[in-house]
């Protein structure tokens, strides 16, 4: 974001209005920062659904089945 400085002496009429054009821009980005990805509808994300309280549970079986996997490999080229 800009920094704006006060220097109305020394600033041309073209640095003012860029001045004034860049502040305006950023009140409207200001206004738009209660969505967080700047989206004014919500219609993308009908149909989808809410992640459920055993979501960690199908995490730790895949974690484990990788876990296994991986030992299982280790144990067969140890025995060659």
């Amino acid at each position: 974001m800009a920094l704006f400085i006060r220097q109305d002496d020394n600033r041309s009429e073209l640095q003012s209005k860029l001045a004034a054009e860049l502040q305006e821009r950023a009140k409207e980005r200001a206004k738009m920062t209660d969505r967080p990805d700047g989206v004014s509808d919500s219609q993308y994300i009908k149909g989808t659904k809410t992640t459920t309280s055993l979501a960690w549970v199908w995490i730790v079986i895949i974690l484990l089945a990788v876990g296994i996997s991986i030992w299982l490999m280790i144990v067969g080229l140890a025995q060659r």
